[in-house]
């Protein structure tokens, strides 16, 4: 029986001139707006960083950009052989690489946050960076993206077996910022990793999420937050790939819309390998559309090649606001404006107790209600 051909099995290659770039009818890039990326997609020249980089190195944890041989050899340290142009790229031209060092047995009580500002969108520029979690270690990594920048980026991300292991990226952008950005993670055996994606600002943010096993046992949980206002698209892609047996892999993304033009797109893929028996997997994606002339898109995609599974599922919806909730909450006396707070809120308090850093809940929390006022609270009022 000849096998039906997939996107979910891409080749993929370090050679540069093995790619070629995408012209937007490509599966994998058919939602995207790919001039608004200003050339990332494709051969745009990388110029010098206009983005500053600082953060806080917890004692015995190593955080520093590497160059030379060292950062030639973290190129690939998540198993990323690049199926885009723009990867790549990255991985051949970037010459120094973030390095985030975490060593076997470390357990860290607070995060390493790792602080990018941007300085001007005007700079087209690409950036690696790899974070390395040794066997057994405990820890949290926040990469805290602000101002304003135009740049390709492609993070890797290896877990040591038995590590318990967070990983937050939040994209909280000025308006006028383009990023591009792949995460590619491989998990070991025994292994626990959360990777949360958090997106707000820029004009367009696509961010591809990919993980691979590199043993049994191995846990993985997707967490996503999303608002989109007038004229933004946020987009999101992920892969599981579970590539071993007795894995498991789970989704939950939630997202919010408002303001003509405001666009999101969450496609979930999902690959159940042969080899894979054993395994649980459940994706979700709940979109809260606040305002007309938005749209959004939710495209989860699971393809299974074994029979012997624990479990595999998926929901994906897209709505407006819940009608009973409103009424209910207005016969109670409280005005319309609190009201649709009070809903957008409950929509994404469970996600944000779920992503478990206690040092963002409070500016996660504001920034929700940031946006709220930009639309939501003054058309109600």
């Amino acid at each position: 029986m000849e096998k039906v051909a997939s996107h979910l099995h891409p080749e993929g290659s370090y050679d540069v001139s093995a790619h070629s770039a995408p012209t937007g009818r490509e599966e994998i890039w058919r939602f995207t707006p790919l001039k608004r990326l200003r050339g990332l997609a494709a051969d745009a020249t990388f110029a010098p960083s206009a983005t500053a980089t600082t953060w806080n190195a917890p004692d015995g944890v190593r955080v520093e950009n590497v160059t030379g041989d060292e950062a030639k050899g973290l190129r690939g340290i998540s198993g990323l052989v690049p199926n885009t142009l723009f990867g790549a790229r990255v991985l051949a031209e970037v010459s120094d690489t973030l390095l985030v060092d975490v060593p076997a047995e470390t357990e860290l009580d607070a995060p390493v946050v790792i602080d990018l500002d941007g300085k001007d969108a005007g700079v087209v520029e690409a950036a690696h960076v790899a974070l390395r979690f040794g066997a057994h270690s405990r820890a949290t990594v926040v990469l805290n993206h602000t101002g304003s920048a135009t740049m390709a980026q492609v993070v890797e991300v290896k877990v040591g077996d038995g590590a318990q292991v967070s990983v937050v990226s939040l994209q909280d952008w000025a308006d006028d910022t383009a990023h591009l950005t792949h995460h590619q993670a491989v998990v070991g055996r025994d292994a626990s990793y959360k990777h949360v994606a958090i997106s707000f600002g820029g004009d367009v943010v696509r961010m591809d999420c990919n993980v691979t096993y590199d043993g049994p046992g191995g846990e993985v949980e997707l967490l996503g937050l999303y608002f989109a206002d007038e004229g933004q698209h946020i987009e999101h892609r992920l892969f599981a790939d579970h590539n071993a047996p007795r894995t498991k892999s789970h989704v939950t993304y939630k997202g919010a819309l408002q303001g003509k033009g405001a666009h999101t797109v969450w496609v979930g893929n999902v690959l159940i390998r042969k080899v894979a028996e054993g395994i649980e997997t459940y994706e979700e994606n709940r979109n809260l559309v606040l305002t007309d002339g938005c749209t959004a898109d939710s495209v989860p995609n699971l393809e299974i090649e074994t029979g012997e599974i624990e479990g595999a599922g998926h929901a994906s919806t897209v709505g407006r606001f819940d009608d009973e909730q409103l009424f209910y909450l207005r016969s109670r006396g409280i005005a319309e404006d609190e009201a649709h707070r009070l809903v957008v809120h409950g929509f994404f308090n469970d996600l944000i107790r779920k992503i478990n850093v206690p040092e963002l809940e409070e500016k996660l929390l504001a920034t929700v209600e940031g946006e709220l006022a930009k639309n939501v609270l003054k058309d109600a009022q």
